[in-house]
């Protein structure tokens, strides 16, 4: 929590128990709420304050927010005006910083919030699945063991019946040798090649012939396969949404810093001065 988030909380918990009632009257932005040494503070401040306060603050009762905020903002006023004439180079750069960043969030805000029609929606999700054919999963368990030897025996065990389960967890030298070899579900390219290449040609129920990767040899049991399901327009809309904003971003960002006159001046400078402070000094 920062210090002016601190604050917030003090002032919230005095005007809870100082506010009471008084005459109301007809507010505009510019309505001067108080002032700190002539700087005025208005019921626009309040409002753009509110709006970016943490969410804990939000859901406050509006009397207790307002008097809450009233009194953040008059101390951060005294604090800003003890602080004005004793301003270092290093805060001045700083304030600069927190200036551009809240303008430039400012703006990324109101280009986000620029509406994302259904009809983009739509083509953004037939685009990506309306064509797309549902991939497999595939639900498999092995053993692994150190030399083609023990993995032959491995199957002639298997061929006369002894159970996968129990010789994975007695054989395998693989982690998932204690869950009896389940690997669970996965999908295409998880796996490497030499094993993926086996799972694709058994059939549910099979076990496969000795595979060697570079983990060693393998016997693989091919549980079961299913379809991935292809998700309704509904279940991603918000997904798609937020891309749709995000690429509508990046788009403007492209616009305006095309249209901009940046010019970047090539200094060869150590990196490390980012951390030298006593330029300052």
């Amino acid at each position: 929590m920062n210090r002016l988030t601190t604050i917030f909380g003090g002032a919230i918990c005095a005007a809870s128990l100082a506010f009471g009632a008084m005459a109301e009257e007809k507010a505009t932005a510019g309505t001067v709420l108080a002032s700190v040494d002539g700087v005025k503070i208005t019921v626009g401040h309040v409002i753009a304050l509110r709006g970016r306060l943490p969410q804990q603050y939000q859901d406050l009762p509006d009397d207790v927010l307002y008097e809450g905020i009233v009194e953040q903002l008059i101390q951060q006023t005294v604090l800003m005006n003890a602080i004005k004439g004793i301003l270092d180079d290093r805060t001045a750069l700083g304030l600069e910083n927190e200036q551009r960043a809240f303008l430039a969030s400012e703006m990324l805000a109101r280009i986000t919030e620029r509406e994302v029609t259904d009809e983009q929606v739509k083509t953004a999700y037939l685009e990506r699945y309306d064509a797309a054919i549902p991939e497999q999963e595939y639900d498999a368990s092995h053993i692994l063991v150190a030399t083609l030897e023990e993995a032959n025996e491995l199957v002639n065990l298997l061929e006369k019946g002894a159970d996968f389960v129990t010789l994975a967890r007695e054989r395998s030298t693989g982690p998932s040798g204690k869950n009896g070899g389940s690997l669970g579900w996965f999908g295409k390219g998880a796996m490497v090649k030499p094993f993926e290449t086996a799972v694709l040609t058994l059939a549910v129920g099979e076990v496969s012939a000795p595979v060697e990767t570079q983990f060693g040899w393998h016997v693989v049991k091919l549980n079961d396969m299913r379809n991935l399901t292809v998700p309704t327009l509904d279940d991603v809309r918000p997904q798609l949404v937020m891309e749709l904003q995000e690429a509508s971003v990046e788009v403007e960002l492209e616009r305006l810093t095309k249209d901009a006159n940046v010019a970047r001046v090539e200094v060869d400078i150590d990196p490390s001065v980012i951390r030298d402070v006593s330029l300052f000094d």
